[in-house]
């Protein structure tokens, strides 16, 4: 049987990092693996000297986690920037559990946290690849190649597919108004409001500067035309505040196209591009299949 000296060493030469919390909430203890990484000694971190080396962005969130699952009694599991002895800010996993003892009461709480940096950058990474930052959708790049996917498994399935495509009204006017700032709010709002009306496995993209398409896979026309309704509506009634005493009512155009006889989905885009051309001479605001 393991005695406390082994159990201790055991402990202190794990590779992850180790801490402890009493009932107090704060802690009490941490593995040499855990003093190594921040270069700070056990009195510097006993309590929540710790919370010290928590990046200022992540410190709020972290420690409400921490407290509000102490209080209850939960095993947690999250993510936040823990300064090295270096300097450098690392991104730390960090999963804690209750502890009781043998009578079953509870004493509090024992972690492990690994450095998982490279895993997180990599995906943040990826998701800049992916994804429109002001939007909040996919760029145009990943949203083609979701899409490509996507209509190949149509055209070999036989199953329908509608492409919308969605512009704006009179963007321009909004950025020369009132400024590119408030464009941006529009961009964005216009965005979440569209991404609110379609389902998960749809895709939507940002196109370029204020045109978005929209891919509806497994709908037809006459489906497809009733959500472009849908978002079209929903837009029109929102009401997006871009300064303080700024409130602005926008509307898009919206051309939709049904896969029928294209052999790319290039083919298809274009020929949602033409309707939304045919939506906005006709005089905007409206949506045109």
């Amino acid at each position: 049987m393991m005695d406390l000296e082994q159990y201790q060493l055991l402990v202190d030469s794990s590779p992850n990092m180790i801490w402890r919390a009493d009932l107090t909430t704060g802690c009490d203890y941490f593995n040499k693996t855990w003093l190594n990484f921040t270069g700070r000694t056990m009195e510097e971190e006993y309590g929540f000297g710790w919370a010290e080396g928590v990046h200022p962005d992540d410190l709020d969130k972290c420690v409400k986690i921490y407290l509000d699952n102490f209080k209850l009694q939960h095993p947690f599991e999250m993510d936040y920037r823990l300064k090295r002895y270096d300097g450098q800010y690392r991104w730390i996993n960090d999963r804690g559990v209750p502890i009781y003892d043998k009578n079953k009461n509870f004493i509090g709480f024992i972690g492990s946290c690994m450095d998982v940096t490279e895993k997180i950058e990599g995906q943040l990474l990826k998701d800049m690849a992916q994804n429109d930052g002001l939007c909040k959708t996919y760029n145009r790049q990943y949203s083609h190649q979701l899409l490509t996917e996507i209509f190949s498994q149509a055209r070999k399935g036989g199953l329908p597919l509608c492409i919308l495509m969605m512009d704006i009204d009179a963007f321009k006017n909004i950025n020369d108004q009132y400024g590119h700032s408030a464009g941006d709010i529009v961009l964005t709002k216009v965005a979440a409001t569209a991404k609110g009306e379609i389902r998960d496995p749809d895709i939507i993209g940002r196109y370029g500067g204020d045109e978005f398409i929209i891919g509806l896979v497994h709908t037809n026309l006459e489906s497809a035309l009733i959500v472009a309704e849908r978002i079209r509506c929903a837009i029109a009634e929102t009401e997006i505040s871009v300064s303080n005493a700024t409130l602005l009512k926008v509307h898009v155009s919206i051309g939709v196209r049904n896969l029928q006889n294209e052999t790319t989905l290039d083919e298809l885009i274009n020929s949602a591009d033409k309707k939304l051309y045919e939506a906005k001479a006709e005089g905007r605001n409206i949506i045109k299949g």
